[in-house]
């Protein structure tokens, strides 16, 4: 093994066989996996026929948690952080862990993999050599603010957004930035993966006739 205690391992995000060869040797060889869902990962790691401590680690344990993981490496214990899907601390817990391990001088190691944004953008047709990477909204607070500034942004804009919000932040879209381009990927490498491009007022007619059900990634053209 590399002289590293932790691992940043992407998962799949949707088909089981999306996770590199290396990914499956680090989840073999590492002496604990943290993980956002145990029950979630377990069934990956089942599939990939992996038996290794699962601890768990998310977004309302990691704050009373790093400093323990940081003593643990310390003492010698390498560890893999996953998430449900796609490449940790991208719209995941890891931040905080990755930033306390390297200022304790330990050895940090991202793995390439999976991640839902870059599949969604590829398959826009929308510009791809330049672009911005939002996440998800603020709910409240500061929504607007920012909807304002992105509808100054001249690169491609990339969105997560979940079902339930769905329409409703295309329909903000379309009110602070015009009805431009746009791409709405869903369920990517899954059964009923469905990608529907158009303007933004094609993607709402769209989700308002059929319903919404999955996980999104939204991705709309930049200021002209």
């Amino acid at each position: 093994m590399e002289n590293t205690s932790l691992y940043l391992v992407p998962t799949p995000i949707g088909n089981m066989e999306d996770i590199t060869l290396r990914a499956l040797r680090i989840l073999r060889e590492v002496d604990v996996i943290l993980a956002e869902d145990t029950r979630t990962s377990g069934k990956l790691l089942k599939h990939h026929e992996i038996n290794k401590p699962l601890q768990s680690y998310h977004i309302f344990n990691e704050h009373q948690t790093v400093e323990k993981l940081v003593e643990r490496m310390q003492a010698g214990e390498t560890f893999a952080l996953i998430s449900d899907a796609g490449t940790p601390s991208i719209s995941d817990p890891g931040f905080l862990l990755v930033r306390e391990a390297i200022a304790s001088a330990l050895e940090v190691n991202c793995l390439p993999g999976a991640t839902a944004f870059v599949p969604a953008l590829v398959n826009s047709g929308l510009p791809s050599d330049k672009f911005i990477f939002e996440g998800f909204l603020p709910h409240k607070k500061g929504r607007q603010t920012r909807l304002k500034k992105l509808a100054e942004e001249e690169r491609t804009i990339i969105l997560y957004e979940s079902p339930h919000r769905l329409v409703k932040c295309l329909e903000q879209l379309k009110e602070f930035l015009g009805d431009r381009r746009a791409s709405v990927s869903r369920e990517l490498t899954k059964m009923f993966e469905e990608t529907v491009r158009g303007s933004l007022s094609e993607c709402i007619d769209h989700f308002n006739q059929k319903g919404v059900k999955g996980e999104f990634v939204i991705v709309v053209e930049g200021r002209g």
